[in-house]
């Protein structure tokens, strides 16, 4: 049985979002409407001057692309996710960028899970070298276009259900296990491993973190802090 590791994608191996730029590279391939910005335009603004969080502006992000995906072409969609892949791949923190290649090297079995589409988390994970990948599955009609349904909504929303599921799919081991996420939403999936980190957490993270002494880490510019 293989020792397991456990990464969030977005703002905790990536840079960013991939959803936030999966949706501006979307609209720049003019497969959705220059009008979808606008549905996220003030909450990125109330956030980036720091008089609103950026779960407000994700969620705007997460509306923009739910409206408009219905009705897409999925080799259209397959083909610009593919670019933002390809554009972003090294785009990430120096931190989980060299403990994913440790624990690799370790011969942990690493499982990446994200809410941002499975056609980006599985690209973006078999570049970092991945075994496993999860993310959001659209339905696809058959007429090659998206429905604007999620398929396994209620998987994919408990990423501990997630963790129990591969365990026991890939014959693994949460023994020595280490997990690694930044936002409250992570926290079933952190208590379900022996090795919590929370890196650069947002406050309801870092508070429940240091209530049950997690180890924290921040990367800030050349700098990398740790806490336990």
């Amino acid at each position: 049985m293989r020792k397991t590791a456990i990464f969030d994608i977005d703002g905790t191996i990536f840079r960013s979002s991939l959803l936030i730029e999966l949706v501006d590279a979307l609209i720049h391939e003019n497969l959705f409407p220059a009008s979808a910005r606008k549905i996220y335009t003030a909450a990125y603004k109330r956030w980036s001057e720091r008089k609103d969080d950026y779960e407000k502006y994700i969620m705007a992000v997460v509306a923009a692309f739910m409206k408009h995906i219905k009705g897409v072409r999925y080799p259209d969609f397959a083909r610009v996710a593919a670019k933002v892949v390809a554009f972003h791949q090294n785009r990430v923190y120096r931190f989980t960028r060299d403990l994913v290649k440790d624990l690799k090297k370790r011969d942990y079995y690493l499982l990446a899970i994200s809410q941002s589409p499975m056609e980006l988390v599985q690209g973006f994970g078999k570049k970092m070298g991945f075994d496993k990948m999860y993310g959001r599955m659209y339905e696809v009609a058959d007429n090659g276009r998206f429905t604007g349904k999620i398929v396994n909504f209620e998987l994919i929303s408990d990423k501990s259900r997630v963790v129990k599921r591969a365990v026991a799919k890939e014959n693994l081991t949460l023994r020595g296990s280490y997990g690694v996420g930044d936002t409250e939403g992570d926290i079933p999936m952190l208590k379900s491993v022996q090795y919590p980190i929370c890196f650069n957490p947002n406050k309801k993270l870092f508070d429940y973190a240091k209530r049950h002494k997690w180890k924290i880490v921040v990367e800030r510019k050349d700098m990398i802090y740790s806490m336990e």
